[in-house]
């Protein structure tokens, strides 16, 4: 075989290879978006009734899948909890006891991190957008927010958000969310999205 027809059969082979790709775009969907800690992830999701792909597109926006990060005011690990919200949460349920440092264990935050964010779905009567929203801003803000009229809730006027950190918070963990959703709901089971309803 001369260099010139092993050349042409690379290519074809090359050209296949790539269609051969893009037919399954879920398989690059899912290299460019992936989820880490997928146990985990699921694990909390059935104990505490949330969608895990709502719990990974927080984890996305708030620390990329990095578990031993701290942020400047103090929030540790991967959904980025601060300590007395940590303590908190484990007052109110019987969740296990911690020490701080065990906040940047992967189990320990995203067990209480997916906690709290079911309470705050559940304490914003089904308003996915109010929970991820408090999840970022603090419940304070969100129910002055919602008292004064300043913001409804819905996704289509997320612009109303006072805060610019937190409107493009929420943009981006609705981005994730929906882009997980799309490409791992079969792969995970078919698993229904659990909180659709409420983006409406």
């Amino acid at each position: 075989m001369t260099f010139l027809r092993k050349k042409r059969v690379f290519a074809l082979l090359l050209v296949c290879f790539i269609v051969v790709l893009f037919m399954n775009s879920s398989f690059i969907g899912r290299k460019l978006y992936p989820i880490y800690f997928e146990q985990e992830i699921r694990q909390s999701a059935a104990k505490h009734h949330i969608d895990p792909f709502l719990i990974a597109a927080i984890i996305r926006v708030e620390t990329n899948y990095k578990h031993h990060l701290e942020s400047k005011k103090g929030a540790l690990g991967l959904m980025q909890l601060m300590p007395d919200t940590a303590d908190w949460i484990v007052e109110s349920t019987k969740l296990e006891p911690h020490a701080q440092k065990d906040l940047l264990e992967v189990d320990v935050n995203i067990n209480l991190g997916s906690w709290y964010l079911s309470w705050l779905q559940k304490h914003y009567n089904g308003n996915l957008v109010y929970a991820i929203a408090a999840y970022n801003a603090g419940q304070g803000n969100v129910n002055k927010w919602k008292q004064n009229d300043i913001w409804d809730g819905t996704q289509a006027n997320i612009n109303q958000i006072p805060f610019g950190e937190t409107r493009h918070y929420v943009q981006r963990v609705l981005y994730y969310y929906e882009k997980y959703t799309n490409l791992y709901s079969e792969r995970w089971g078919a698993l229904p999205n659990q909180n659709k309803e409420a983006l409406d």
